[in-house]
């Protein structure tokens, strides 16, 4: 497509559709490494499967921001380019932030959820005295969740369902939270704040291993 480095560089300035084609087709399977200053243990620096984005920010999951101590004003990354096929086998199997969900130093979950996200698992997650629909007792989820769309439950409320042959007392927000999570790790009655989504994610781990944690 160009004949030299500096054709080249004007066609990606130019924004040329074929030059994204192929350079998304190059970074297909090819894992950048992200680094922020200070790198003060192993997990500063972890590897990513990139998306191509317009612009030059670089957008970050924010669970991985513990990791990095990163915060959420405006911090500087480098990026690192992994060329031979050793280095980009390594950082697949052991850098990538999927494989790296655990602090080396102390077992515990380091990718947790922080901010906003906290606030909107506790916000789903707690139960609240006298609010509409409160006692009402229904047969299954999906009755109510329906109820609760036609706004006739509100979501804190504590009421009765049947769920897998028992009846669970538990309110919309609870259930709806909890269908996102696998069978094996659902608490229809607890009330999720940083510390219980820690320790969920811990649980998640040692039942289900990285990949499936990760999702």
């Amino acid at each position: 497509l160009a004949s030299n480095i500096k054709v080249a560089k004007k066609m990606v300035e130019e924004e040329d559709e074929n030059v994204w084609e192929l350079i998304e087709e190059i970074i297909k399977n090819h894992p950048v490494l992200l680094n922020r200053a200070p790198t003060l243990h192993r997990l500063s620096i972890q590897a990513f499967e990139p998306t191509l984005i317009e612009g030059k920010a670089i957008r970050l999951h924010p669970l991985v921001c513990s990791a990095f101590n990163a915060d959420f004003d405006g911090d500087q990354m480098a990026v690192h380019l992994v060329l031979s096929q050793e280095a980009q086998m390594e950082a697949k199997l052991l850098m990538l932030a999927t494989n790296n969900i655990i602090a080396p130093s102390s077992g515990r979950p380091i990718a947790v959820p922080s901010q906003d996200m906290v606030m909107g698992c506790y916000y789903m997650t707690k139960e609240r005295k006298g609010v509409k629909g409160e006692g009402k007792s229904f047969s299954n989820k999906n009755q109510l969740i329906t109820a609760y769309q036609n706004g006739q439950v509100a979501v804190h409320a504590l009421v009765n369902v049947r769920i897998d042959g028992q009846t669970i007392q538990t309110t919309p927000g609870r259930l709806m939270f909890n269908t996102m999570l696998p069978k094996e790790v659902r608490d229809y009655t607890k009330t999720f704040g940083k510390g219980e989504l820690g320790k969920l994610i811990a649980e998640l781990y040692k039942k289900f291993g990285f990949e499936k944690t990760s999702e």
